[in-house]
């Protein structure tokens, strides 16, 4: 059996080179970067180090840049900061039916202190319509939040058109970009971004870190109070090791990020094409350009999501259903749903998504299982057995 690691969107390793600019930091260069003798001068310089990487990848200057605990954190602070530091402006948010639910469970919260909240829909393959963000602001809108790209289903929205709305009715604009660094070049200067909310597991750095762009100007009220650290914006003593490890990945995942795209798109069209050979099968999510390089979601009929995860598991191939941080719950993906998809539908999910490791023979291997697996379940599953008595006349039943 072989060990086949297609859950790259949930978690990536912590690449040597990445771990080898960290070890340093944990054990000989120990100092507060907040002290004045040496050894903290030395964890000061290397954050600053870490902040130009970052700055560089996004094209934007070091004084735009604020380390975080996280992607969630980040989205946390730039939903929440914004609307503290607007609300005698107005009290209106807008956002999309298929963000991440950090970002979807700020606003239900902000919702609760008084906030209203618009969510956008998307098209049946995850695009939002300009028009109706158009439509959306008003008088009182602070801030617009809408995902770079889809965690589940790799849709790749057009940020810099969004952007550009955004700047000419002068409302703020948020982009979760989790997903998008390490796959998409992104300047946050020519795509008309505000904040940008970045993760450092997905891009091979270690897990608990993370940044937010916060553009020059934007007022922003702090998410977490105590101390003086990030220029007085986010307290708390810095993780050094991390953040260096964060500086690090980042240079990395965008350094030959075309030659690291046309792998992954040769490894995902081959990947998607062979799984929709099985019979009663759709993608989820655009083709092409639009969609995450790494990215593969598709929609198996008459099975349960959950029963593909577990055969998967024991034929040694890691993925999900959806996104990690909702894996425990037995609802549908609240994705497919918005997409058009029945509960049904949703029900019976795969996500597959590739990365660094990855392999054509990793995805021959998966395209040699999952076939007899689907079969098997299939087997045992009374919808598809119901199917097979009615035919066509089971979709008019269901409709």
């Amino acid at each position: 059996m072989k060990n086949v690691y297609m859950d790259y969107a949930a978690t990536t390793y912590v690449k040597p080179e990445v771990l080898d600019e960290m070890m340093p930091f944990f054990t000989e260069k120990y100092g507060n970067p907040s002290s004045f003798y040496g050894i903290s001068r030395e964890t000061k310089m290397a954050i600053d180090k870490a902040r130009n990487r970052v700055s560089k990848a996004l094209n934007c200057d070091v004084s735009e840049v604020y380390f975080t605990g996280g992607g969630s954190e980040a989205d946390n602070w730039a939903i929440k900061g914004v609307a503290s530091a607007h609300r005698k402006k107005g009290n209106h948010i807008i956002t999309t039916k298929v963000e991440h639910h950090a970002v979807l469970h700020t606003c239900e919260y902000l919702e609760k202190q008084g906030f209203e909240v618009t969510y956008l829909n998307v098209d049946k393959e995850g695009f939002i319509d300009l028009e109706e963000l158009k439509n959306a602001i008003t008088d009182k809108t602070i801030l617009v939040s809408i995902m770079f790209a889809n965690n589940e289903i790799g849709t790749i929205q057009p940020v810099k058109e969004i952007g550009a709305i955004c700047r000419e009715r002068k409302v703020l604009f948020h982009t979760d970009a989790v997903q998008a660094v390490g796959n998409i070049a992104i300047d946050v200067k020519e795509m008309n971004i505000d904040l940008l909310s970045l993760a450092g597991h997905k891009i091979y750095g270690p897990k608990g870190t993370g940044a937010l762009y916060i553009r020059k100007g934007v007022r922003i009220d702090n998410l977490i109070h105590g101390g003086g650290q990030e220029r007085a914006r986010r307290a708390g003593t810095e993780n050094t090791a991390s953040i260096v490890g964060l500086g690090k990945a980042i240079e990395l995942a965008t350094e030959n990020l075309e030659e690291h795209n046309k792998k992954m798109t040769f490894l995902r069209d081959k990947l998607i094409d062979g799984l929709l050979k099985v019979p009663h099968t759709r993608l989820n999510g655009p083709r092409g350009d639009m969609r995450l390089p790494g990215n593969a979601n598709i929609t198996f009929e008459f099975i349960e999501g959950e029963s593909i995860l577990l055969s998967l598991d024991f034929e040694g191939i890691c993925a999900s259903s959806g996104s990690a941080c909702t894996s425990g719950s037995l609802d549908p993906s609240h994705v497919l749903l918005a997409i058009g998809l029945p509960h049904e539908l949703a029900h019976g999910s795969l996500r597959l998504t590739l990365g660094d490791g990855s392999t054509e023979e990793d995805v021959d291997y998966v395209l040699e299982v999952v076939p007899p697996i689907i079969k098997r379940l299939r087997d045992m599953s009374p919808l598809w057995e119901d199917f097979l008595k009615k035919g066509e006349k089971y979709y008019d039943v269901q409709r």
